[in-house]
């Protein structure tokens, strides 16, 4: 596999995604950069911050806080992760957060810069458990970037 100089990862921290890092960061020329892509699914935030089932305003309020704070936490984590590996090769790391949709998420922000690279993991295994949040779909396979796509680790 060829290395690269610019390269968009596309993570979120699962264990398939922290295969697609480990990926990115050795495929990654010395002195390159890794811009590291977190999408929060735009769904499940939605769905987890919905009204439906607090019962006021200020019950939402509280839990809402609540969440962001336990998922800035997780992504702050995650990035450290990354950021430390990045470092230890010697390579620029820049990090990305959005609420969004994956798909689009992934669209615009590899049209942000010229990527040499995209990284990213394969889908979860059948069995696996998670929440299934595809950015590969038919729109992001012709982003007209080469992809690479790391499979998930055995078990």
């Amino acid at each position: 596999m060829e290395s690269a100089n610019n390269i968009l990862l596309a993570s979120h921290g699962t264990e398939g995604a922290q295969a697609a890092e480990q990926m990115a960061i050795e495929l990654c020329n010395k002195g390159g950069h890794v811009h590291h892509l977190i999408v929060v699914p735009k769904r499940l935030w939605e769905g987890m911050t919905g009204d439906d089932w607090l019962n006021n305003g200020s019950t939402r309020d509280t839990f809402r806080r609540y969440l962001e704070d336990q998922l800035s936490q997780e992504v702050q984590e995650h990035q450290a992760r990354v950021s430390e590996a990045a470092k230890a090769k010697d390579l620029n790391y820049t990090t990305e957060v959005i609420v969004g949709e994956p798909e689009e998420c992934l669209i615009n922000t590899s049209k942000k810069e010229v990527f040499d690279l995209l990284v990213m993991g394969s889908p979860r295994p059948k069995g696996v458990a998670g929440l299934k949040s595809r950015m590969l779909t038919d729109s992001t396979r012709s982003l007209g970037v080469p992809t690479v796509i790391v499979p998930y680790p055995d078990e």
